[in-house]
């Protein structure tokens, strides 16, 4: 088997169809930084538990880094890139800046596209719902109880909603969105 055997590939990213001959291992993160230019899509842990990666996947949340170019071919890619149009910024964009969602901004691009995700899911009524959901992106800046902020406000839950964020045995179960 030849591993550098290459592969024609057809993604819709941000709205624009681009051919790529890929080989069988890149990543779609990798493709997307590497080979379409768009690094507004961060790479960190590399191995799908940070989700500074997360991009949009035909309306989905995937981890750009967990899943192969070639399996996703013919299928709509949303970074971080294609969410605003033109100069208006997506309504997370702009909560992400009214609510000061972000600090250092590594993983904001992957934040941003989760919740855009979380929205499109239909799951999260509640603040904790968003805190559960949201849990697979993590900030190391500890930036989460403005994240929850930017991220119910887009979606018109009220902070005053809040619930335990603990597990059943009382300890928190993973990071949340303080």
């Amino acid at each position: 088997m030849d591993l550098y055997k290459q592969y024609p590939i057809r993604l819709r990213i941000n709205e624009q169809d681009r051919d790529f001959e890929v080989e069988s291992w890149v990543t779609l993160l990798d493709l997307l930084r590497e080979r379409a230019g768009l690094t507004g899509t961060k790479k960190g842990c590399d191995h799908g538990q940070c989700g500074a990666c997360t991009v949009l996947v035909d309306g989905k949340r995937v981890n750009a880094c967990l899943t192969l170019a070639v399996m996703q071919n013919g299928h709509d890619v949303t970074t971080i890139e294609g969410m605003a149009k033109g100069e208006a910024l997506h309504p997370l964009q702009q909560a992400f800046i009214d609510q000061d969602a972000f600090q250092c901004g590594y993983c904001t691009p992957g934040q941003i596209c989760s919740a855009a995700g979380l929205i499109a899911e239909g799951q999260a009524k509640t603040v904790d719902d968003v805190r559960e959901l949201m849990s697979g992106n993590l900030c190391r800046c500890g930036a989460y109880p403005q994240i929850r902020q930017a991220v119910c406000k887009v979606m018109g839950i009220e902070e005053g909603k809040a619930g335990a964020a603990s597990g059943a045995d009382g300890f928190t179960t993973g990071p949340v969105l303080a």
